[in-house]
């Protein structure tokens, strides 16, 4: 997968992301807390391709696995390129009030560590803040 920002003012972020035969815009609202208003929209694949050409630097490349653990669904982005290194557990919820068992293999929260946004990975990679 490949996705890439036309925006990432603090206030919103507008992304593009490909992968395979399938390609999203997706616009979200600020970040409060861990909460984030999101909306997504398929597009045509040939538009994703020719948006993240309008990118601003860096795309972003990864491979995302969806690992059940418990009765719930966790997306495992692994990086690569610029970000290779980082490998990265996220599970959407409901409610951000809702008890969650983590994994025994996921290790540092970064929820609320901005540095480890994709938007703000595709600007300042991993390997500049944290190894790699």
């Amino acid at each position: 997968m490949s996705q890439g920002y036309l925006s990432r003012d603090i206030e919103r972020t507008v992304r593009v992301r490909v992968a395979g035969e399938c390609a999203w815009l997706t616009v979200k609202g600020e970040t409060v807390g861990i909460r984030r208003a999101e909306y997504e929209y398929g597009i045509p694949v040939a538009d994703g391709v020719e948006l993240l050409g309008m990118c601003l630097p860096a795309v972003i490349d990864k491979v995302r696995h969806r690992v059940e653990f418990m009765g719930r669904v966790w997306e495992v982005d692994v990086f690569a390129g610029v970000n290779e290194g980082l490998v990265m557990a996220e599970l959407e919820l409901a409610d951000e009030g809702v008890e969650v068992d983590l994994p025994p293999w996921v290790g540092l929260e970064v929820s609320g560590d901005p540095r480890y946004y994709n938007a703000n990975l595709a600007q300042r990679p991993f390997r500049e803040f944290g190894g790699g």
